[in-house]
């Protein structure tokens, strides 16, 4: 499946629930594909019943087309293991049964040889109390799952977003993967408004911020960790004096918390990665999904789209073309 014009690979992760394990991997640069299916077992073309019913020998799990060039295989692999529990041979989190084991499954000796390794750095890294579990087998014939279960994370947002905290993997994902703050190394790195910002959820003044009348093409970053989060195709003038965004460029680098502070209902944004405070998302924004993700500016970095590839943000200049 490789051409010099358009190279593509295929990756193959279980972990558990196949609804939780697509929304990693959609909308990153160089990800082709990501499809919901069964593997690993002896029956030919299973249903979800039949899977489920841990007859079959089969994983839930999702096949990745990607292009190599673009997102690597060892990036899929790190993405990967921020997604599971690797110690629990049973399952995943509330999901129990063979069908909700982890695994990757190679489909060629460099991709075993790579997984090999970045297993062997997850069970050094200490994060985990217990031995690493997740075998690394052979890729073996795939099954794409019934229609219903592509893309469940766009097809019904809210049970989806449920369904990730109430099996208990979100909070899983923070605990372990969340970096720790250390106070006095951002007071000393951030100006007071950008500590306040991200670390106290200060709201910065309007219309006295650096980014909110910001003009050029390029991506806006967390200030703490340097996490890709907006993007300048999707900014506009809301006229509130605050940085506003139709969308995140991935809608999986934001979470978003009920915040009712100031005698208020409103849905705070929150980086995933650091945790760090953004801003706010409101209803009443002009794209198609009308929403308007009003941003401190304090809680951006902002980097030019002549900087991007020296910064390590190359696969985002796709956004651009």
């Amino acid at each position: 499946m490789n051409n010099r014009s358009n190279p593509s690979e295929l990756a193959t992760f279980a972990g558990g629930c196949f609804w939780c394990m697509v929304s990693p991997f959609d909308e990153l640069p160089g990800i082709l594909k990501v499809v919901s299916g069964y593997t690993g077992g002896h029956k030919e073309n299973p249903t979800y019943e039949e899977v489920c019913s841990d007859t079959t020998g089969h994983y839930e799990a999702v096949q990745i087309t990607y292009n190599p060039e673009v997102f690597p295989y060892e990036k899929l692999l790190e993405l990967f293991w921020q997604q599971i529990d690797p110690t629990d041979a049973g399952g995943q989190f509330h999901d129990r049964g063979d069908s909700y084991r982890t695994a990757i499954f190679y489909h060629t000796e460099e991709q075993r040889e790579l997984a090999e390794q970045s297993k062997q750095e997850v069970a050094a890294s200490g994060r985990f109390d217990g031995p690493i579990v997740t075998p690394i087998i052979p890729a073996s014939t795939f099954y794409p799952a019934e229609e219903y279960h592509q893309d469940y994370h766009k097809k019904n947002p809210g049970h989806y977003k449920r369904y990730r905290n109430g099996s208990g993997r979100e909070d899983f994902i923070e605990r372990h993967w969340t970096a720790p703050v250390d106070t006095l190394e951002l007071k000393q790195r951030l100006t007071p408004i950008q500590f306040e910002v991200t670390q106290n959820n200060a709201t910065e003044p309007p219309f006295h911020n650096e980014f909110w009348d910001h003009q050029g093409e390029g991506i806006y970053v967390d200030i703490v960790s340097g996490e890709p989060l907006f993007s300048s195709t999707d900014k506009y003038d809301a006229g509130c004096g605050w940085p506003s965004f139709t969308r995140p460029i991935r809608e999986y680098n934001i979470k978003e918390k009920m915040d009712l502070t100031h005698m208020m209902v409103r849905t705070e944004v929150r980086s995933k990665q650091s945790n760090s405070h953004l801003g706010h998302v409101f209803e009443d924004g002009p794209g198609p999904n009308g929403l308007r993700y009003c941003i401190n500016s304090a809680a951006l970095r902002f980097v030019p789209k002549d900087e991007m590839q020296q910064e390590g943000y190359g696969e985002y200049l796709q956004l651009f073309e």
